[in-house]
């Protein structure tokens, strides 16, 4: 075994730099950096054919984020972040044998996100065994029997966690969710539970579906489009198109976020000559700088505002015929404190008053929001406050109109669509034991803290990940790696390597799968897999490129390997071997058991997809218990933060996917080579005695008195709302206390995190992360 050696330091903080924020995004500046990454990681040629066919009628689905595809696609239907994904996929480094033998896996635990991505694609399965710190080779057949071993030795078959990422096709999903519920449990927590739970758990309480109401169209039909919490600039690149779209044909736009992000401001499309050579696209009419947190009450305030205009605002017949609980809701915000909007909004109530004005102007708004919404402890609440505004308008259910939540992950809801879900639906869990005959889990499985918690406290001891990077991706870094570290096996199934490769249970596997861009072909030949985006639009995606090794096999593959090999006898009535051969066969069966998926084989070969049904959208019927729109009353609340201290929100740079670190350049906000950085608004940092440009060290101060900390953050400052302060994941995900969860949805509460600004110590022992 070679000698141990410490970590080259794959990130040099002495030489991040940092200017002023951009005022205009894309331009050819985003034609540059696209390109750039596909030159640089894919080579011309293979970069080039892949371009060509991503998110076009034949192609495949961007492997990046859930935006929708217009019926009339461009040539180069893509953003620059959905080319980095693409490059990142599409690298011709490889991680062989002599990676393994070089590198421990205690090794890999200590490297930053970026540079285990920069090491090429994974080709061959790996076995880390028990009492040694290396993976080594293992045959497809060996790791399959490993984990049938393992998972049959199982007091419990809820001793096993099933985690899921977004990136993971409908028949994938399908396959994945029918072995766990055979194998005995609805421990499937995904990445939902980390990002839109609280949007699923809100819309489906309130409009009985838990989706967006709105199609691609309704963008360019609406005279208003509220964004929320949202970054679309770096998170959904391509919306800006849309956005521009719908600035030409009069849209208004107001975008309300504790930071003014360029995304927002102005767009250079680079599809247009304007784009170019012009000055683009000036979007947001309005920014309201809301305090973290403050969203609900800005709402509350803008409902009371529109109920006190009188009815001929109101569409009174919409309310009368489709909605319940109005006078409880206008009893409730009659008694709404002025004072306390002022407080938790950090606006004045002439700001309010214009949006409230801008709103009734409008006879066809659509709102979006994001993660900045969803990951607060008051996230349900503040989306009931949307369906509750967008109600007293009838903005839902018509064209130009509705609620629209953008899913950051690219196949994240068609997963939770195919049954990826730790509470699953009795209904679904009746159609899977009249189609195989076997009996389904009936009590609910655990949710993604619930399984960190269940392995940490020994009740989980094999823990699966189909996709994802789960130790990056959780709160509470520490406790989650701790935890993982208890199980007996872990597996991850992945295309290039991620920090979860390095924290590992007793024993670990790492499987090899093909990408969204590979040619998959089985037994009966070549394959397609479907996704599903965040309109509710169902497509087929095909691979076209050469796999990056003859020894990847597809998820599908993988899955029904395991399965086959798990639950031998007691899986006799799915063929598993059949799946694997011919996905049309897992269609199939998606068709007779999944609510709006009848006839999926046909519908999906259809040239461009096909829409799910939606009642709320499609015919202003809400499956709720009282057949109607639940109009809501919420208690107001909204995080105080003690003196001296400040509101911290995690946020991606633009050179991230989630834990994907593509570079290091954020340059839309003026930070380059470098990633330990802090924005604080100026004043805050004149208050607090800190200069610009200083380090410092990030305490959270939660109940539990535990000090959870990060080391070495430049201070940067910038134009944040007042209080507030933004660093970006997976690097202050150690801020985020376990059980810091959004009330009913369990979403940590990454958004709205108290920290203390302390002159930095780097502390001794190992150096964090880079």
């Amino acid at each position: 075994m070679p000698e141990r050696r410490p970590p080259e330091r794959d990130v040099d903080d002495s030489r991040l730099e940092v200017g002023p924020p951009k005022q205009v995004v894309a331009g050819l500046p985003g034609i540059w950096h696209a390109m750039q990454h596909g030159l640089e990681e894919a080579g011309v040629a293979r970069s080039v054919r892949a371009l060509r066919r991503m998110n076009q009628k034949g192609g495949f689905d961007c492997p990046s984020c859930a935006w929708p595809d217009p019926d009339d696609r461009k040539m180069a239907e893509f953003c620059e972040n959905g080319a980095k994904a693409v490059a990142w996929e599409t690298d011709r480094k490889r991680v062989d044998t002599g990676f393994w033998t070089t590198y421990p896996a205690s090794d890999l635990a200590e490297r930053s996100e970026y540079w285990l991505g920069q090491q090429g694609r994974l080709v061959e399965p790996v076995h880390k065994p028990e009492g040694s710190d290396h993976y080594e080779p293992i045959s497809w057949e060996a790791a399959f029997d490993l984990i049938a071993r393992e998972l049959g030795a199982l007091d419990s078959p809820d001793e096993a966690v099933f985690y899921t990422s977004g990136r993971t096709s409908n028949e994938a999903a399908y396959v994945y969710q029918l072995f766990v519920r055979a194998f005995g449990t609805n421990n499937l927590p995904d990445c939902s539970n980390m990002c839109h739970e609280s949007t699923s758990v809100a819309l489906a309480e309130t409009i009985g579906v838990g989706k967006a109401s709105v199609t691609y169209d309704d963008f360019l039909e609406a005279e208003l489009i509220i964004v929320m919490g949202q970054n679309p600039g770096t998170n959904h690149p391509r919306m800006l198109i849309a956005l521009e779209e719908a600035k030409r044909n009069g849209t208004s736009i107001i975008a309300i976020n504790p930071m003014p992000e360029p995304g927002l401001m102005r767009f250079k499309n680079p599809q247009r000559p304007s784009g170019i050579a012009g000055k683009g696209t000036a979007l947001a009419d309005l920014h309201l700088p809301v305090r973290l947190g403050g969203d609900m009450a800005l709402l509350q305030a803008v409902q009371k505002r529109v109920l006190a205009m009188g009815p001929e605002v109101l569409d009174t017949q919409f309310l009368a015929d489709r909605t319940a609980g109005l006078e409880a809701l206008r009893e409730h915000l009659a008694a709404l404190s002025e004072d306390d909007v002022r407080e938790a909004t950090g606006l004045t109530s002439g700001q309010i008053d214009d949006l409230a004005r801008r709103y009734v102007a409008s006879e066809r708004t659509i709102v979006c929001w994001a993660m900045g919404l969803t990951q607060h402890k008051a996230a349900v609440a503040t989306i009931r406050e949307i369906v509750n505004l967008q109600a007293l308008r009838g903005n839902i259910g018509k064209p130009g109109a509705g609620l629209a939540p953008i899913r950051g992950h690219s196949n994240v809801q068609g997963d939770r669509t195919m049954g990826i879900w730790e509470k699953p639906r009795p209904e679904f869990l009746d159609a899977l034991e009249r189609e195989f005959g076997i009996p389904m889990p009936r009590e609910d499985g655990y949710d993604v803290v619930d399984s960190i918690r269940a392995m940490r406290d020994g009740r989980a001891k094999v823990f699966f990940a189909l996709g994802g990077n789960f130790v990056s991706a959780v709160s509470d870094t520490d406790v989650a790696i701790a935890a993982l570290r208890r199980t007996r096996l872990t597996v991850q199934v992945s295309t290039k390597l991620n920090r979860s490769h390095g924290v590992t249970g007793a024993q670990a596997l790492i499987l090899p799968t093909l990408g969204r861009t590979e040619r998959d072909v089985q037994r009966s030949g070549p394959q397609f897999v479907s996704v599903e985006d965040t309109v509710c639009a169902v497509h087929a995606s095909r691979g076209r490129l050469e796999p990056a090794s003859p020894h990847l096999r597809s998820e599908v593959a993988i899955v029904c390997g395991v399965a086959s090999r798990t639950l031998g006898p007691r899986g006799a009535g799915i063929d598993w071997q059949g799946f694997t051969d011919d996905y049309d066969r897992i269609r199939e069966h998606i068709g007779r058991t999944v609510p709006g998926c009848h006839d999926y084989n046909h519908r999906v070969r259809q040239r461009g997809g096909f829409v799910l049904p939606h009642g709320p959208r499609d015919s202003r019927t809400f499956p709720t218990a009282s057949g109607r729109l639940e109009l809501t009353v919420n208690t107001l609340e909204w995080p105080r933060v003690p003196a001296g201290r400040l509101l911290l929100q995690t946020v991606r740079s633009h050179d991230q996917f989630n834990t994907t670190i593509y570079g290091l350049d954020d340059r839309y906000r003026g930070v380059h080579r470098g990633r330990r950085v802090v924005f604080v608004n100026p004043d805050d940092l004149a208050e607090l005695g800190i200069a610009d440009g200083s380090m410092v060290d990030l305490h959270s101060e939660w109940s539990d008195e535990v000090d959870r900390h990060v080391h070495d953050f430049r201070v940067i400052a910038y134009p944040t709302a007042r209080g507030c302060a933004a660093a970006y994941f997976p690097e202050t995900n150690p801020l985020v206390p376990l059980d810091h969860q959004a009330d009913r949805s369990g979403t940590p509460v990454s958004k709205a995190i108290v920290v203390r600004l302390e002159p930095a110590r780097t502390p001794p022992g190992p150096a964090a992360p880079r």
